[in-house]
C-alpha cells in the first residue's frame, strides 16, 4: 500500500478521500488554492501545500503545480477525486513519467474513453447497444444530414464533454446549424476541443448507471445500478439505488454489459457506465466516467463496499478482493446534492459566509460535506455544499427518511441560499414517489411553479 497520497481536489470529495486514506494508514497531503487555505481537508490532512490563486486553471487544473507538490512531499500516488484533472489523460501520462501513480485507469484507457466517439465505437464492438448516431465527429453539413436521417429530436454532444456540460438538444432541422455551431464553440471554450457528435435524443428516458470495479489482472465486477434521472440541465440532483421501476432482469443485463465493456477496453479501477433506458425497457450506452462519481455513497450504503478504499487498493497493485457473488445489495439508498444556489433566481450560485450550518443526523443518515459555520463559500468553484444520503429497508421508508433529513438541514448566511427546499419538493413529488419520473421531472416541476407564479 502507498505510504503517501496527494489529494488533487477540494471540497467534500477531498475530505472523503483523506478519510479513506486515514483508515488505511496512508499519510495524506492536501493541495489547496488561496481560497481554500482554511478548508476542512487542509485541517484534516497530514500536510497541506498551496498551489496557486483561486482560479482553477491556476491551481486545481494546473498539472505542473500539482505534480510539483507531489514531488516535494514525496507522494507515491495522486488521487484526483472527480472533476478537475481526474479524467485528463495528459495528466495521467505526466504522473506516470514522474513515477507517480494516478488513482484511475491507465492513460491510454482514459484517452480512449474520454473521446466519446472512440468510446462509442469500442462499446459497440463489445456488444453494448447504442442510440442511432455518429461514431466519429462530423462537420456541420455531415452532422446536419445525419440528424435529418435519424429524425428529431437529436442531441449534439461535445466529444470531450463531461459532467452534463457541452450538449444541446435540437428539435427542428432549421435550428440544427446554429445549435451545432454554438455547441462546438462551447466545447472549445470548456474543454479545449470543439469536436461534437450527434445521436438520437430520448424525450422520456431514465438515466441509469452501473458502478464497476476492475483490477490490473483481468478481474472485473459491477456493484449494481444507480438511478440519476432527476436532473436540471443535464446536472444530477437526486440519485438512488436500486433504480425503481425497471423491468425484471434489466439491471442485471446492464451490469453484465458494463463488465463486458470494461474488460474490452482494459479498464482498471472504479468507473461508471452510463445508460439511457427508454420507456419500452431498452437500454443504450452513453459514456464511461473514468473516476469516482459524486453519487458513489448510495452504492456504498447498500453494498457495504468502500469504493475509495477499493480504488486505492487496486491502484497500489492489489488484486480485487471481491467477486460478483460477494456483491449483495440490501435496502434502498437516496442521495440529494445540496448546493449553494438560489432556485428563485434560476439557480444562481450564492457565494458568501455561512453563519449557521446544521447537518441532519439520526439512524442511517450520512452527510458528506466540507461546510461548517464560518465557512466562506468561494465563487470560483462548483457550488456543492453537501451530499445528504440515507438508507432504509424499502423505498417509501428511504423517501420519508430523506424528507426528514432535509427538514433538519439548516444553512444560513447573509447572502447564502440553498437548494434544500427545492430538493424537498422534488423528493415529495407524486411522480418521484410513484417511481414514474424521468429526466424531464425537474422541467415539469419548474414549469408548473412558473405557471403558478404567473397566476
Amino acid at each position: 500500500m502507498f505510504r503517501t497520497v496527494l489529494i488533487a481536489n477540494r471540497g467534500e470529495i477531498a475530505l472523503r478521500v483523506a478519510r479513506a486514506c486515514r483508515e488505511l494508514g496512508i499519510r495524506t497531503v492536501a493541495v489547496h488554492s488561496t481560497a481554500d487555505r482554511d478548508s476542512a481537508v487542509v485541517r484534516f490532512a497530514d500536510e497541506a501545500v498551496h498551489i496557486g490563486p483561486p482560479p482553477p486553471r491556476q491551481s486545481y487544473l494546473c498539472a505542473a503545480a500539482v505534480l510539483e507538490a507531489a514531488r516535494r512531499c514525496g507522494a507515491e500516488a495522486v488521487h484526483p477525486g472527480y472533476g478537475f484533472l481526474s479524467e485528463d489523460p495528459d495528466f495521467a501520462e505526466a504522473c506516470a513519467a514522474e513515477g507517480i501513480v494516478l488513482v484511475g485507469p491507465p492513460p491510454e484507457v482514459m484517452a480512449k474513453l474520454g473521446d466519446k466517439g472512440s468510446a462509442r465505437a469500442i462499446m459497440k464492438a463489445a456488444g453494448l447497444p447504442l442510440l442511432p448516431g455518429s461514431l466519429d465527429p462530423l462537420g456541420p453539413e455531415e452532422a446536419h444530414a445525419l440528424a435529418d436521417r435519424i429524425g428529431y429530436p437529436v442531441i449534439v454532444k461535445a466529444v470531450a464533454g463531461g459532467g452534463g456540460r457541452g450538449m444541446q438538444v435540437v428539435t427542428r432541422s432549421a435550428d440544427f446549424p446554429e445549435v451545432h455551431r454554438r455547441t462546438s464553440a462551447t466545447a472549445q471554450m470548456l474543454f479545449g476541443d470543439g469536436r461534437v457528435y450527434v445521436e438520437r435524443y430520448l424525450r422520456s428516458a431514465r438515466h441509469v448507471e452501473i458502478q464497476v470495479l476492475c483490477d490490473a489482472y483481468g478481474n472485473a465486477i459491477h456493484l449494481g445500478e444507480r438511478d440519476c434521472s432527476v436532473q436540471r440541465r443535464h446536472q444530477k440532483l437526486v440519485e438512488e439505488t436500486p433504480s425503481p421501476g425497471l423491468p425484471a432482469g434489466l439491471a442485471e443485463r446492464m451490469g453484465a454489459s458494463a463488465v463486458a465493456g470494461a474488460r474490452a477496453v482494459g479498464y482498471v479501477g472504479a468507473g461508471t457506465f452510463e445508460f439511457l433506458v427508454d420507456p419500452d425497457g431498452g437500454f443504450h450506452f452513453m459514456e464511461v466516467n473514468c473516476r469516482i462519481q459524486v453519487e458513489h455513497p448510495v452504492t456504498e450504503m447498500v453494498t457495504g463496499v468502500d469504493l475509495v478504499q477499493q480504488q486505492l487498493r487496486v491502484a497500489a497493485g492489489e488484486r480485487l478482493g471481491l467477486t460478483q457473488d460477494d456483491i449483495r445489495p440490501r435496502g434502498v439508498s437516496v442521495e440529494c446534492r445540496l448546493n449553494a444556489e438560489d432556485p428563485e433566481r434560476d439557480f444562481a450560485p450564492t457565494p458568501g459566509v455561512i453563519e449557521e450550518f446544521v447537518a441532519p443526523s439520526g439512524p442511517f443518515v450520512r452527510v458528506d460535506t466540507h461546510a461548517h459555520p464560518g465557512y466562506r463559500v468561494p465563487p470560483n468553484y462548483d457550488s456543492l455544499l453537501a451530499k445528504l444520503v440515507v438508507w432504509a429497508p424499502d423505498r417509501d421508508a428511504a423517501i420519508a427518511r430523506m424528507l426528514r433529513a432535509l427538514d433538519e438541514t439548516r444553512v444560513t448566511g447573509p447572502r447564502i441560499a440553498t437548494t434544500r427546499d427545492f430538493l424537498r419538493r422534488v423528493v415529495d413529488h407524486p411522480l418521484f414517489r410513484a417511481a414514474e419520473h424521468d429526466t424531464a421531472l425537474v422541467d415539469r416541476l419548474l414549469g408548473a411553479e412558473a405557471v403558478a407564479a404567473d397566476r
